[in-house]
């Protein structure tokens, strides 16, 4: 087995309620999802550059590490060429940096924030679904570098790297009266302290920075 395929299995995430905050706001609000799939792991620098073709770091796919470095439209590409390749109906329709999403499309997207939480969550309440050492690449235990994916343990529900080693982009604005076309980050990275790897933290960057701690995982409606 390809160290790629192995790499994209994806996870049935159960419907459920999951609450969400604004800092800013200090408002909070309830979503109800319905069931969806996750990608176990966060995809990584070499299934990208097989669905690509390309590359957003270093001169060659290193083995099973996280793409990093990939903005939130490269991920939004990759999503759309990654439903192609599956022979699926591809979720975005792309205009410049101006992204439609197509809710009854079967193809592979970002998951929402609310649906990264639910799936990160795997039914605790506190602020991580496990110990942090046992979970996670951070600050302290990191050696300040990104790590190959599957390293730690999982949560409940079978998914990986939820916390730690790279920040994951999600679909949604991040608070648009204030940052505009600013999208929501989540999970915290290899070069964060441990108050921010929590299930409910933030982070936000404009849709076409790239940065050397944030990647992706892929999502599909059930």
């Amino acid at each position: 087995m390809a160290l790629s395929a192995k790499h994209h299995r994806m996870t049935d995430v159960p419907a459920g309620p999951v609450t969400l905050s604004d800092r800013r706001t200090q408002r909070g609000w309830t979503v109800d999802l319905a069931p969806f799939r996750l990608a176990a792991f966060p995809v990584t620098e070499e299934l990208y550059a097989e669905v690509t073709g390309g590359r957003t770091t270093g001169p060659a796919p290193r083995g099973g590490l996280p793409v990093t470095g990939v903005s939130w439209l490269e991920a939004i590409r990759f999503c759309n060429a990654f439903s192609v390749r599956a022979g699926a109906t591809p979720v975005y329709t792309l205009d410049g940096e101006d992204v439609t999403y197509d809710r009854s499309a079967d193809g592979y997207r970002l998951p929402t924030e609310a649906e990264w939480e639910h799936a990160c969550r795997a039914g605790t309440t506190g602020p991580h679904y496990g110990t942090l050492d046992a979970i996670a690449w951070y600050r302290d235990n990191s050696g300040e570098r990104v790590h190959p994916v599957g390293g730690k343990q999982p949560n409940a529900w079978g998914l990986y790297d939820m916390l730690g080693n790279a920040w994951d982009w999600c679909w949604d604005l991040y608070d648009p009266q204030v940052y505009g076309s600013y999208r929501v980050l989540r999970g915290g990275g290899w070069f964060d302290e441990h108050w921010s790897l929590r299930a409910s933290a933030r982070r936000r960057s404009h849709p076409s920075f790239q940065v050397d701690d944030v990647g992706f995982r892929v999502a599909r409606s059930a």
